[in-house]
C-alpha cells in the first residue's frame, strides 16, 4: 500500500510536468500559428501594393509614351518651321539684292512687297517655334516628373518584391514548424491521458485496498462479540424458567387468595 500511494505521488508529479509541457506546446503553436498568418497577411499585403504599383506605373507609362510622341511630334514641327525660315531667309536675301539691284522704279517696288511679305513669314515662322519651343519645354518638364514618379514605383515595385521571400520563407518555416509541433501536441496529449489512466486506475486500488485493511480492522470486535454469544445462550436457557412462571399462570387466578403473603414481602 505504500508503495502504491508512492507511486501515486510519483503520478502526479508526472503528470503536472506533462501539462506543463503540454501548454508550453499550446503556447509555442499559438505563436507559430500568428507568425504564419503574419507572414500570409504580409505576402497578401505586398502582392495588392505590388500590383497597385504595377498599374500606377502603367498608367504613367502611358502617360509618358503620349507626352513623348507629343514632343517628337513639336520637335518635328520646329524643325520644319525652322527649315522654311531658313528657306524664307534666304529669300529675302535675294529679294533684298532684288531691290539693290532693280532698273526701275516698278521691279523695286515688287520686290519691296515681296519683301515685308516674307517678313512677315518670318515673323510668324519664328513665333511659331518660339511657342512650339515653349510647349515643348513644358512637355519635357512633365516627361521628366512623370519618369521620376515611374522611377520612385519601380524602385517601390523592387523594395516589396525583395521583401516577399523573406516573408515566403518565413510563411514555409512556420508551417513546418506547426506541422511539428502539432505532431509533439498530440503525443504529449496521449501522455497525459495515459498517466491520468494510470493516477486513475493507482487511486481506485488504493481506495479499494483502504476499503479492505478498514474492514479487517472491524473483524476482531465481530469475533469478540461471537465470544459473548454464550452468555446468550445462558440467558436462552432461562427461558425454561420463563415458560415455569407461565405454567404457574393458573396460580396467578388463585394470587388473590396469597396477597396477604406479598404484603409481607413488601415489608
Amino acid at each position: 500500500m505504500a508503495s502504491l500511494e508512492k507511486l501515486i505521488v510519483q503520478l502526479r508529479q508526472k503528470k503536472q510536468e506533462a501539462v506543463k509541457l503540454r501548454q508550453k506546446t499550446e503556447d509555442q503553436l499559438k505563436s507559430a500559428r500568428a507568425s504564419e498568418k503574419r507572414s500570409l497577411s504580409g505576402l497578401q499585403t505586398v502582392d495588392k501594393k505590388i500590383e497597385s504599383e504595377r498599374e500606377a506605373s502603367s498608367d504613367v507609362s502611358t502617360v509618358l509614351t503620349q507626352k513623348t510622341s507629343q514632343l517628337e511630334s513639336i520637335g518635328r514641327l520646329v524643325t520644319m518651321a525652322e527649315e522654311r525660315l531658313a528657306q524664307e531667309r534666304e529669300i529675302i536675301e535675294k529679294t533684298e539684292q532684288e531691290i539693290e539691284f532693280a532698273d526701275n522704279p516698278e521691279e523695286k517696288q515688287n520686290a519691296e512687297a515681296r519683301l515685308r511679305s516674307l517678313h512677315g513669314h518670318v515673323e510668324e515662322l519664328v513665333s511659331e517655334i518660339k511657342n512650339r519651343q515653349k510647349t515643348a519645354n513644358k512637355i519635357s518638364n512633365d516627361i521628366e516628373n512623370y519618369s521620376n514618379v515611374q522611377s520612385k514605383i519601380n524602385s517601390t515595385i523592387q523594395k516589396q518584391t525583395k521583401s516577399k521571400p523573406t516573408l515566403r520563407e518565413n510563411k514555409i518555416t512556420n508551417h513546418k514548424i506547426i506541422q511539428k509541433l502539432t505532431a509533439q501536441l498530440s503525443r504529449q496529449s496521449k501522455s497525459v491521458e495515459s498517466i491520468t489512466k494510470s493516477l486513475d486506475n493507482a487511486i481506485s486500488k488504493l481506495k479499494i485496498l483502504s476499503a479492505k485493511k478498514t474492514a479487517s480492522k472491524r473483524k476482531p470486535a465481530k469475533k469478540t462479540a461471537s465470544k459473548r454469544k454464550p452468555a446468550k445462550k445462558t440467558a436462552s436457557k432461562r427461558k425454561p424458567a420463563k415458560k415455569t412462571a407461565s405454567k404457574r399462570k393458573p396460580a396467578k387466578k388463585t394470587a388473590s387468595k396469597r396477597k396477604p403473603a406479598k404484603k409481607k414481602s413488601r415489608r
